[in-house]
């Protein structure tokens, strides 16, 4: 096969996405309005990610569902890019995909997993409430907007209201999954960030799909641990279903539309739209998992989307 042109890696797009020319930012020629679209079908797709999670760990251990994720999305990542010829990265994109790699290739996975295993999915669809306004501050601080102090009172009160509702429930304390969660928003809200500012350089599934193939030496074998550690058992369709849930689409296909939003929409902006995840979390989790409707949860979600819709627009302005 001969070697590729020098706009090679601009062109190489999955199927059905548009074009790119050398000249234009890693997404192409899509519009704020359309990045925003993009990134909604993004939080739809992730909103079901707890929900699926749960139903996963009916039947798989935390750490295989965790990582597990990881090798499913990458071995799908790798016959994609090996089929659309894609070639490596330049040098200048690595730290960015390490970032990715460990935030949304791996950390995310693992961490919320573990935290599943001991709290409900509506309970962490709140604490992941946190995800925006921590996804702005990353971007603050790597990409150098400067934000207002209504920035910055809105997220601390958005820290205030979820960490007043994690104590609640925890007896005055901060439970492990608490903890564990907080720290998935926090590798989370880096690889968001740093995914958001490759994907004006390069397409958002290739931005996806280089991370999780730095992911797999880790995801592997996190994975066979959990697999020897506790082996599946009680399989069924709502178990398995839920694995291949998130991983594939939690960690592989969300992505293309998650990283596309960012970078046609901006950070700040698009990241503005997983304000709705929590609700939706809570939705789903009521009909798939059985949970029953924890008002507190439902208050605490709404209060922490109208703190992190404060911060969006006091940064973008």
């Amino acid at each position: 096969m001969s070697a590729p042109g020098p706009d090679t890696r601009m062109s190489a797009v999955a199927p059905g996405e548009r074009v790119r020319s050398p000249s234009v930012r890693g997404t192409g020629a899509g519009t704020p309005a359309a990045g925003v679209g993009w990134a909604a079908l993004g939080v739809l797709a992730f909103s079901i990610t707890f929900p699926a999670t749960t139903l996963a760990e009916r039947a798989f251990d935390p750490l295989v569902v965790g990582a597990g994720r990881s090798v499913i999305a990458g071995a799908i990542a790798a016959l994609t890019l090996r089929l659309s010829g894609v070639p490596v990265p330049d040098r200048r994109h690595w730290v960015g995909l390490i970032a990715v790699a460990l935030g949304c290739g791996i950390g995310f996975g693992v961490l919320s997993a573990l935290a599943l295993h001991r709290t409900s999915s509506s309970h962490g669809a709140v604490v992941i409430g946190l995800l925006p306004a921590a996804t702005a501050i990353v971007a603050v601080l790597r990409i150098g907007d400067r934000p207002g102090p209504a920035f910055w009172m809105a997220s601390l009160l958005g820290t205030v209201v979820v960490t007043g509702y994690a104590l609640s429930r925890g007896a005055g304390t901060l439970h492990a999954a608490d903890l564990l969660l907080l720290a998935s928003v926090v590798v989370a809200a880096v690889g968001y960030a740093e995914g958001g500012r490759l994907a004006r350089e390069l397409p958002g599934w290739q931005v996806v799909a280089w991370g999780l193939m730095l992911a797999m030496p880790v995801a592997v074998p996190l994975t066979l641990i959990g697999a020897i550690r506790s082996p599946a058992h009680h399989l069924g369709a709502a178990a398995l279903a839920g694995f291949a849930y998130v991983g594939t689409i939690s960690t592989f296909y969300g992505f293309f539309a998650w990283y596309r939003g960012l970078a046609e929409a901006g950070v700040a902006r698009a990241s503005q739209i997983q304000l709705a995840q929590p609700l939706l979390t809570i939705v789903w989790s009521l009909p798939l998992l059985g949970e029953s409707l924890d008002p507190m949860a439902l208050l605490a979600a709404v209060v922490v989307a109208g703190c992190v819709l404060v911060t969006q627009r006091a940064r973008a302005g």
